[in-house]
C-alpha cells in the first residue's frame, strides 16, 4: 500500500504536467509554491487539479464498491457496470434528455441526481428479483438478476438514444462512454462527503464482510445477520458507484480489475483489501485520465474508453482463468 501511495502521488504529479498546455515540472512546482503566473495559476488550480482530483475520488468509489460486490456475491467477475448499476444509472439521464431536451444543455446539478436516482434504483429492483423469504439473498441469484436487469437496460438506452437530437445524443455518447465531465471544485465538493461518509461505514465492516464471504450457514453460524448486514453493504456499493458515476460517467471495468489487483497485492482480509483497492482504483483512473488528455494532441478522449482498453485484456484474463 505504501508503493501504490508513491506512485498515486508520482501519476498526480506527472498529471499536473499533461494537457493540450504543458507545464514543465518547474513551473509546476513554482505554481503550487505562489510564484507562477496568472496563466499558469489559472491552469493548474481551475482546470487540472479539480479534475485529477476527481479522478482519484472515482477510482477510490469505483473500486470500493466493486470490492463490496464481489465479497456480497462471492463472485470475481462482479462490478457495479456488469450488474447494471451504471447502466441503470444511464438510463435514467438518457430518459430525461430525450424527455425534457431544452434542460439538457444545463445539467449541473441535475445529471448527479438522477444518476443516483438510477443506480438506486436499479440496485432496488435486481434485491426484489433476487430475494426470497425463504433462502434471504443468495449471491448467485443476486449476480443473475443483476446481470438480467443490465441486458434489459442497455436494450432500453438503445431504443432511447435513437429519438435523441444529435446535440444531445453526442452528449449523451461521451457521458456513457465515461467522459470526466465535473471538472471543477463544485464536483470536488459535492462528491467528497459520499466518500466520506461511506468508506469509514464500510472500511468498519471489513471483518463483517470477511465472514459473508463464506457460505451463508457459515456466516449465520458465526453470529452475524447476514440479510441486513448485505443489504447495508449493498447500499453503501450503490451510493459509491452511483455518485462517482454522476461525476464521471459510466466507466467501467476499475470496479472489477481494482479488487483483484488489490488481492494479489494484500491478500484477501478486507481490512487490508478495502484501503488497497482503494488505492488500486485511484491510480488507474488517474493514469487513464492523464493518457486521455495528453494521448492525441487538440483532442480529449474519454476516460473510460481508456480504462477499457487497458481493463479489457485482463478482463478476459479473469475470464479464461475462471473458467466461466
Amino acid at each position: 500500500m505504501a508503493a501504490l501511495g508513491i506512485l498515486i502521488v508520482l501519476a498526480f504529479f506527472v498529471s499536473m504536467n499533461a494537457g493540450v498546455i504543458r507545464m514543465p515540472p518547474a513551473d509546476v512546482l513554482r505554481t503550487l509554491a505562489g510564484f507562477g503566473t496568472d496563466r499558469q495559476q489559472l491552469i493548474l488550480f481551475e482546470f487540472r487539479l479539480p479534475r485529477i482530483i476527481i479522478s482519484l475520488l472515482i477510482g477510490v468509489g469505483l473500486a470500493v464498491s466493486g470490492c463490496i460486490l464481489q465479497s456480497l456475491t462471492r463472485n470475481a467477475l462482479a462490478d457495479p457496470g456488469i450488474l447494471g448499476i451504471n447502466a441503470g444509472a444511464g438510463l435514467v439521464v438518457i430518459l430525461f434528455v430525450a424527455f425534457y431536451p431544452e434542460n439538457a444543455a444545463a445539467p449541473v446539478f441535475l445529471i448527479p441526481f438522477l444518476a443516483l436516482v438510477g443506480a438506486g434504483g436499479t440496485a432496488f429492483l435486481i434485491y426484489v428479483l433476487a430475494f426470497q423469504e425463504r433462502d434471504g439473498l443468495a449471491p448467485i441469484r443476486l449476480v443473475l438478476a443483476g446481470i438480467g436487469v443490465s441486458a434489459g437496460i442497455v436494450s432500453a438506452t438503445l431504443v432511447l438514444t435513437i429519438r435523441l437530437e444529435p446535440a444531445d445524443y453526442q452528449f449523451v455518447t461521451r457521458w456513457l462512454a465515461g467522459t470526466i465531465w465535473g471538472t471543477n471544485w463544485k464536483y470536488v465538493f459535492a462528491l467528497l462527503p459520499w466518500l466520506l461518509v461511506w468508506l469509514p461505514a464500510v472500511f468498519i465492516k471489513s471483518r463483517t464482510l470477511n465472514i459473508l464471504h463464506l457460505e451463508t450457514n457459515a456466516a449465520v453460524g458465526l453470529g452475524v445477520r447476514v440479510n441486513k448486514e448485505r443489504l447495508f453493504l449493498l447500499a453503501a456499493a450503490v451510493a459509491l458507484a452511483g455518485a462517482c458515476v454522476a461525476a464521471g460517467g459510466s466507466i467501467g471495468f476499475v470496479g472489477l480489475i481494482a479488487p483483484h489487483m488489490a488481492r494479489r497485492l494484500v491478500g484477501p482480509q478486507h481490512q487490508y483489501l478495502l484501503p488497497a483497492s482503494a488505492l488500486t482504483g485511484a491510480l488507474l483512473v488517474v493514469v487513464s485520465d492523464t493518457i486521455a488528455r495528453s494521448a492525441v494532441p487538440q483532442t480529449e478522449i474519454p476516460t473510460g474508453i481508456v480504462v477499457a482498453v487497458l481493463g479489457a485484456p485482463y478482463f478476459l484474463y479473469l475470464l479464461a482463468k475462471s473458467g466461466a
